[in-house]
């Protein structure tokens, strides 16, 4: 998940432990100061009763990690991030300390935290069927008798492959997270587990000196088969059961990840194995630094450096809720009513992007095509304008921030505006076609400056800068050379009456349509078409791509070959003419020749 999205937070659910009275009071205040919605459940209990899935919800867990537990169990499946304040006495889960609750609250809910990916199991086995973060431990349950049978024998296959016959005392099957407890004792490997998906099966005590530790990708099928009577936990014995001989447990990864949200506050992964397991490879005092400047760059970010970095930060962030209910456009439970599905869509991505940018550049509008108008420059995030958690104004100064501010606050500063398109090709979107995008720019004055274009289903970013070249996920973009129209490929936007894949279909290679003109402009730069032609544009559909495609080396015109007119507010019909540039002189004649047999 993109830390970005949490800057749209509307409620905070809490998960609380019995002594955390005087953490639980400063959330409450804080919670009240932000205009945020706050419920709160004892650990233990469910939280159906008040979790709404409708509003966008930070999962907060006030306890040590056995709280931190109870979270991801209740807050994974419903792909809610969780925050843990740690007011345990051995956390390596929960690592905010409550002194520092406020600071990284407010460092969430700005969208500035991160938010790591942590695999959990998934436990399939006779009387259980369940999931954990830490480690499944199938182990010889003890004997009555001091002298009897202390070790057990079990059976193992990854995936259709017969691993072998574990004996001793047990197996370990844990997750990265679960990598610092059982499996580290029993000399397994230690795993960094933020965004790592590996399974590892540690041998317990084993009589066999050549048996060690296997790892395992997140999709194997892990079948564990006792030849005896057998004691199986989950997470530390927050399930436990006892298997029959020849039982078949089922362990693999599951469909589910938690969501950790990391902060700039917390101490991370190396600090709590120095702390608590006395890691000697780094001095105890050996601190990170704390507050946001831990997240980035020594060097300073120019203005227009840090305008990508958030622009591409921001079409990530909304595009995790497109995919989501993209996925749902042709489930039988949503036909009925696909138009509320999509406006959700169009209204959860514009809410992330418009709120993330008015956060981060609060003198800049924003214009976009889901918004009502134009949001004013100068309106700071406090407003709520752009849909994102009311924060109180010294909270939001850009004094603290590591990028130039001298293009924005001097006396001659240039007038910037975003321009914004959260879901460019609804129509595809409506119809489950993976062929719509993000399209994201910044205007200086009246020209467009930076355009950053992002494909949800394939997940490629296109991005350029004034007078810096043009990309794809870093790879350098460029036009194609052609000059034959008898061998291009060419694509057509809103084509009314059809005249122009009339006209050009014959004298092509091909005519084809996207219906996502942002795409279109993006195919042009990266020389997967050679022309494009829209009949018809708006500047939330073309901005960012103009600025990609000019940078890739194309040619935009208007139909008759004048520059193209970009305009933030439009008066009658803007078509728009772009080719690979040796291509323009013949397209612009046959486009005239068109005009002149429809006269």
């Amino acid at each position: 998940m993109q830390g970005r999205r949490l800057a749209t937070t509307d409620e905070v659910v809490a998960i609380v432990s019995p002594d955390a009275g005087d953490a639980l009071a400063r959330l409450e205040a804080w919670c009240t100061d932000r205009g945020l919605g706050l419920s709160t459940v004892d650990v233990g209990d469910d939280i159906g009763t008040v979790y709404d899935e409708n509003r966008a919800t930070l999962g907060v867990t006030l306890g040590g990690d056995g709280t931190f537990l109870e979270g991801i169990k209740t807050f994974a499946p419903r792909n809610v991030p969780m925050l843990g304040i740690d007011l345990g006495t051995l956390s390596f889960l929960a690592r905010v300390d409550p002194s520092d609750m406020e600071a990284a609250l407010d460092e969430a809910i700005r969208g500035r935290a991160r938010v790591d990916s942590r695999q959990q199991l998934a436990i399939d086995a006779p009387g259980i069927d369940t999931t954990g973060i830490n480690d499944v431990m199938v182990e010889h349950v003890p004997p009555e008798s001091p002298i009897g049978r202390k070790v057990t024998t079990l059976d193992v296959t990854i995936d259709d492959e017969y691993v072998g016959e574990f004996e001793g005392t047990g197996l370990a099957v844990s997750t990265p997270t679960g990598s610092t407890g059982v499996s580290l004792s029993a000399n397994g490997p230690l795993h960094y587990p933020a965004n790592n998906y590996a399974l590892q099966l540690i041998p317990l005590q084993t009589h066999a000196l050549g048996v060690r530790p296997i790892v395992c990708s997140p999709t194997s099928e892990i079948h564990v088969r006792p030849d005896g009577e057998t004691s199986l936990t989950v997470d530390g014995g927050r399930v436990h059961t006892v298997l029959d001989p020849t039982d078949d447990v089922l362990i693999t990864g599951a469909d589910t990840r938690a969501h950790i949200v990391r902060t700039s506050y917390g101490y991370g992964f190396f600090t709590a194995i120095t702390k608590k397991l006395g890691w000697s490879i780094r001095e105890d005092d050996a601190e990170p630094p704390t507050g946001f400047e831990a997240l980035t760059e020594a060097r300073p970010e120019s203005m227009i450096e840090r305008a990508r970095r958030i622009a591409v930060e921001a079409a990530h962030s909304a595009a995790e809720p497109l995919r989501e209910l993209h996925g749902r456009v042709e489930d039988v439970t949503y036909k009925s009513d696909k138009s509320d599905l999509v406006t959700e869509a169009d209204h959860q991505a514009d809410r992330i992007i418009t709120t993330v940018i008015a956060n981060e550049f609060p003198s800049h509008a924003i214009v976009s095509e889901e918004s009502e108008g134009r949001i004013a420059g100068g309106e700071r995030a406090s407003t709520r304008t752009a849909g994102g958690p009311a924060v109180p104004d010294e909270a939001v100064t850009t004094d603290e921030l590591p990028y130039d501010n001298d293009a924005e606050t001097g006396d001659d500063a240039t007038t910037y505006t975003w321009v914004v398109d959260p879901l460019d090709g609804t129509g595809n979107f409506a119809h489950g076609n993976p062929n719509y995008a993000v399209s994201i720019a910044l205007v200086a004055d009246a020209e467009p400056i930076l355009g950053v274009v992002h494909v949800p289903e394939t997940d490629e970013t296109f991005s350029a800068v004034a007078g810096e070249g043009a990309y794809v996920d870093g790879t350098p973009l460029g036009t194609t050379d052609r000059t034959r129209l008898d061998e291009s490929m060419l694509l057509s936007g809103y084509d009314p009456d059809g005249s122009f894949l009339t006209q050009f279909y014959q004298q092509a290679r091909g005519v084809r349509r996207l219906g996502c003109a942002a795409l279109h402009l993006c195919y042009l730069a990266s020389g997967s078409t050679d022309a494009i032609w829209e009949y018809d544009t708006y500047p939330w559909d073309v901005a960012a791509g103009i600025v990609i495609a000019r940078e890739a080396g194309a040619t935009i015109t208007d139909d008759a070959g004048d520059p193209y007119p970009f305009e933030l507010e439009r008066n009658g019909r803007t078509p728009l003419l772009g080719s690979n540039g040796p291509l323009h002189e013949r397209l612009l004649d046959h486009l005239g020749e068109t005009t002149a047999v429809d006269d």
